[in-house]
């Protein structure tokens, strides 16, 4: 990656930050401070936590044979154990150690299940109990396989002898001392708040005083209201934080109340708050939109969480605080992204499609964002968070953000999203049978001097969509015609729609049950060119996209429209 000059000193902030902060997390683990992680090992686990995540006993029988499908990628052992198989996949590693698949273990409901479990749990603890490094102890990891050993500690105990038992409640009680030690040292976002949940589920399921349950509940009750907006969605803005979020919150919940403890406000209003907003994400066939890191999702976990939701009516339509507005009329759905992106920080998902939105109509989506593929090739992120991989403009086929690529600075820093749009206003513009909204942002001042805003309205039932796009300059007045003024407006297609003219010479986006819209644009012949999505549950799939192109300077407005055949 070519470093900007205006990039620089953010770079320099960001690198000087997570170098002082691996630091304290370093002292904190170090032998100065690892006598924090001994002491009294509790005699039993109090209560099992409940677990929302959906299992599949038939995981239990490949991984009874050797066979790992974790993390997108399946690692056959051939006997051996997992954790001595030499695996170059982190996100394979970082899944096998968080042990989330003890839960396929619990729905096989077998003897046999629970004994696998016992050997896998035992093999993991004298393999690197003591070792406190490595991926197995990453903070993120280890407060994953808190939860889980908790959560299925009937499962893993069951038929145990008690050097077993006595090795696992040792094991579980230094893994809780040593992710208290590091998680004010986690990097901000998700799983930070993932580890102040494990260590809440701590106190609630092992015998301690209720001094240290006190504790926990107000570390969680901080960070909840830090990262949980009022709207219900989280600080990163990736729609998927809400769904992973909830499914350990709701747990967290209901273990509150089985041990007759009062939930924290905190705890009991943000998972108030998410639920909408998890609805307010989901089109009508039950995924969610494709913004800021969301990539492929199963309609059985989300109806798994949304389960729980006793809220009625319909989903919120604007959602100020994450930024995001959602147009809803009849089968008809159109989520959008108008806010700035998530604090550098947090970005590391972050995409940059400002102004970009998606069209659902029925259990079809026609107009969509690419999205991500979850565990597939890095080399392919860039182009998915790029805003080319969005329905929305670009200008000198350049992205609204950029993203920190430099392998040395990757490993270090990760992946975050600098220099995107500063400051993007919104508005609705709900009227007698219409909703709609305007917005803008400036991503594209700095280097262009070019505002982008876009106008839509959903009307006529939900059978209309109108949409216009401006560029224009900060005093207001028409861009200059000095070649830096070309621009291209996408609208990718799900690859399940059939794209062709009509003997009219019409667009018609066609889905398979004959159910079919109509582009057009008043003032320019659209192109059709190829395009990938990458969110699909099988992987990248090929694809089409209707692309406007033209220079600012000649049309600082175009008008467009996607219309119910």
């Amino acid at each position: 990656m070519t470093i900007a000059r205006g990039d620089a000193p953010q770079l320099c902030i960001l690198v000087a930050s997570e170098i002082w902060r691996r630091v304290r997390r370093r002292l904190r683990a170090g032998p100065i401070y690892r006598w924090r992680f001994t002491g009294r090992t509790p005699e039993r686990v109090l209560i099992a936590p409940p677990d929302l995540r959906l299992a599949d006993p038939q995981i239990a029988h490949e991984i009874y044979h050797g066979r790992f499908p974790l993390g997108g990628f399946t690692v056959d052992t051939v006997g051996a154990s997992p954790f001595q198989t030499d695996v170059a996949n982190p996100a394979w590693q970082r899944s096998l150690h968080g042990f989330r698949w003890l839960r396929h273990m619990r729905a096989a409901g077998t003897d046999l299940a629970s004994a696998n479990a016992r050997a896998l749990v035992s093999d993991w603890i004298s393999i690197y109990g003591r070792r406190i490094s490595g991926v197995a102890w990453e903070p993120a990891v280890t407060a994953r396989r808190i939860i889980s050993w908790l959560q299925h500690s009937a499962v893993v105990l069951q038929g145990a002898e008690f050097p077993f038992y006595r090795a696992f409640l040792k094991s579980l009680t230094l893994q809780i001392r040593y992710l208290r030690a590091v998680a004010a040292e986690m990097p901000d976002g998700e799983e930070r708040l993932r580890a102040r949940i494990a260590l809440a589920f701590a106190a609630l399921s092992l015998p301690v005083p209720s001094s240290a349950i006190r504790s926990a509940s107000k570390h969680l009750s901080a960070e909840l209201e830090r990262q949980i907006f009022p709207d219900g969605g989280h600080v990163s803005r990736n729609p998927e934080a809400v769904l992973e979020l909830l499914a350990d919150l709701l747990p967290l919940r209901q273990t509150y109340s089985n041990q007759a403890e009062a939930p924290p406000e905190a705890l009991i209003g943000a998972v108030e708050r998410m639920l909408p907003a998890l609805r307010f994400f989901r089109h009508q066939d039950g995924t969610l939109a494709r913004f800021n890191g969301m990539g492929a999702t199963s309609h059985d976990r989300i109806a798994a969480i949304l389960h729980h939701d006793d809220t009625a009516g319909a989903p919120l339509l604007h959602a100020p605080h994450s930024g995001y507005e959602r147009l809803a009329m009849g089968t008809t759905t159109v989520i959008a992204d108008a806010g700035a992106p998530p604090p550098t920080e947090l970005s590391h998902q972050a995409q940059a499609g400002c102004l970009s939105f998606e069209l659902s109509s029925g259990r079809h989506h026609f107009v969509v964002n690419c999205g991500v593929d979850t565990y597939g090739a890095e080399d392919f992120r860039p182009l998915a968070r790029s805003t080319a991989a969005h329905s929305t403009a670009t200008v000198n086929d350049t992205s609204s953000g950029r993203f920190v690529l430099s392998p040395r600075l990757t490993r270090l820093l990760g992946t975050p999203l600098i220099n995107g749009p500063r400051r993007v206003r919104c508005e609705r513009t709900d009227g007698d049978g219409t909703q709609g909204f305007v917005a803008s942002h400036d991503a594209y001042v700095p280097r262009f001097g070019l505002y982008h805003q876009r106008e839509l309205s959903l009307s006529a039932e939900g059978k209309l969509v109108e949409g216009i796009d401006r560029f224009f300059r900060s005093s207001g007045d028409t861009a200059r015609a000095n070649g830096r003024d070309a621009v291209q407006v996408r609208f990718h297609l799900h690859p399940h729609i059939e794209l062709f003219e009509d003997r009219h010479q019409r667009l018609i986006l066609s889905a398979r049950d004959g159910d079919g819209w109509v582009f057009s644009c008043q003032e320019l012949l659209p192109a059709v060119e190829e395009s990938l999505f990458f969110a699909g549950l099988g992987g990248p799939r090929r694809s089409s996209q209707i692309v406007l192109s033209f220079k600012a300077s000649e049309h600082p407005e175009i008008h467009w429209r996607i219309q119910k055949l």
